[in-house]
């Protein structure tokens, strides 16, 4: 006779097991997958199921049987209609776990590692330290954040991520667009004006803001600038962002200033940056330097070594490794990242970081034919991680060391396996919660040469 299947709609008693990557619950039903919205691990569930699929199961709490003690209630008003923060209803110390077993299973599964991923650096801070936000802006006029999984906007107060001045700007430029009539820009009918708030913060307390808008300029510029000013005396600049693209790109073509300057100036590993509102710079500071102290650590530096920092971006990483190497080359597509990496190092006196700007394995090859024989190899990629062909570069020019910071634990597992195939082994990997609350984690690791 055959099992019942499962059925959507139904109500099922599941144990939560674990977490999936977009931090659902996840349990088993006749030897199916089941993804569980609010799911805690450990917690015994009524499940009701809201999607069938062929090989995986969606569901939503009903009721819980057994709790777990690492169940807490969310203290954001938003937390079941934002889809920013994924860990609002379970402790920072579970959190934690979730992440650091994440990183251990894609390690060991995907990329085929003999290792134990024992760390996980946790925040001192876990709300408030994001230094960037951008609100989208939708007719109403609503500003806040993306519905999970949808391009609705919810209109957002104040996000327990972001810094309260960003919050005070956000409610600022809504005060103005009610008060003026100024259109919202409506994504389907590619009209109005206001697509999006951008407000950067340094860690002195300054802040610069952004409008980006569907046109060259706005009504009531004059009074713009009033309402922001009044609202947060922290600010040092207002900046006019043109996007005129039917796309979902958020940052303009060009810029204008409105008011004060058009950039921001921060301190980071005892580097100081300057920021244009398109500039690459880490969201969580206080994070970033340890996240970088520990890449730094497994480059194991002693003064005299060559190193390579491929997407090297403004030059953050960079400039912390020329502090204790002999030589630092860093190479990064994007040549605005690399004219602020080179005026970045200038500012802060570092003489021994040379950059160029090409891909990643562009740089690596046209710097094997000039003679550059790198000791270590720092790669910080994007999510998608590193390319066939850039791995396979890194191997020829046969550092001793690769640091690899990743931002996704998935690609990094794959990253991992395709080096073990050209004779580099993990040999050790920490992971770094760089944003508390999200699903997104960061890992260091260090893979080394065989024979060494």
């Amino acid at each position: 006779m055959q099992p019942n299947k499962p059925l959507e709609g139904h109500t099922y008693l599941l144990r939560i097991e674990g977490y999936s990557s977009d931090g659902a619950g996840v349990a088993r039903l006749d030897g199916m997958v089941v993804f569980v919205q609010g799911g805690v691990r450990g917690e015994l569930c009524q499940v009701r199921l809201t999607h069938v699929g062929r090989s995986a199961l969606w569901g939503v709490v009903r009721e819980i049987t057994e709790p777990s003690p690492a169940r807490i209630t969310p203290d954001c008003p938003y937390y079941d209609r934002c889809g920013g923060c994924a860990f609002r209803h379970i402790t920072y110390a579970e959190e934690l776990e979730a992440k650091r077993t994440r990183v251990e299973d894609c390690l060991r599964r995907l990329g085929g590692a003999d290792i134990h991923v024992t760390e996980i650096l946790g925040a001192a801070r876990p709300d408030r330290y994001r230094n960037k936000a951008q609100f989208p802006v939708a007719p109403g006029p609503r500003i806040g954040f993306y519905q999970s999984r949808t391009h609705k906007v919810v209109d957002v107060r104040d996000c327990l991520l972001q810094s309260q001045a960003a919050s005070r700007l956000r409610g600022a430029v809504k005060e103005w667009m009610m008060q003026y009539s100024i259109p919202a820009y409506n994504e389907k009918a590619r009209t109005g004006l206001v697509r999006h708030v951008y407000v950067r913060t340094n860690r002195r307390g300054e802040s610069l803001c952004c409008l980006l808008v569907n046109g060259v300029g706005v009504p009531r510029e004059s009074e713009l600038v009033h309402v922001l000013r009044a609202a947060e005396p922290g600010l040092v600049g207002i900046v006019l962002g043109v996007n005129k693209s039917h796309t979902n790109v958020i940052l303009g073509d060009s810029y204008r200033t409105l008011w004060g300057q058009d950039f921001l100036s921060d301190t980071l590993c005892g580097s100081d940056f300057r920021l244009s509102v398109p500039s690459f710079y880490q969201v969580n500071p206080d994070q970033t330097e340890v996240l970088y102290g520990k890449a730094v650590e497994l480059a194991q530096l002693t003064g005299t070594e060559t190193v390579l920092d491929l997407y090297c971006g403004i030059g953050t990483i960079s400039l912390v490794m020329a502090r204790q190497a002999g030589m630092v080359w860093g190479a990064e597509v994007v040549p605005q990242a690399v004219d602020d990496a080179i005026q970045n190092a200038r500012r802060s006196g570092i003489e021994n970081a040379r950059f160029l700007c090409a891909d990643a394995g562009e740089a690596a090859r046209q710097l094997a034919r000039e003679g550059v024989r790198p000791d270590v190899i720092c790669v910080d990629p994007p999510r998608k991680g590193l390319a066939e062909d850039v791995v396979a570069t890194i191997a020829q020019m046969a550092p001793q060391r690769v640091v690899y910071v990743s931002c996704d634990p998935a690609t990094l597992g794959r990253d991992v396996k395709r080096f073990a195939a050209l004779g580099y082994k993990l040999d050790t990997a920490t992971a770094v919660d760089l944003f508390p609350r999200t699903v997104h984690v960061e890992t260091a690791a260090r893979l080394v040469r065989d024979g060494l």
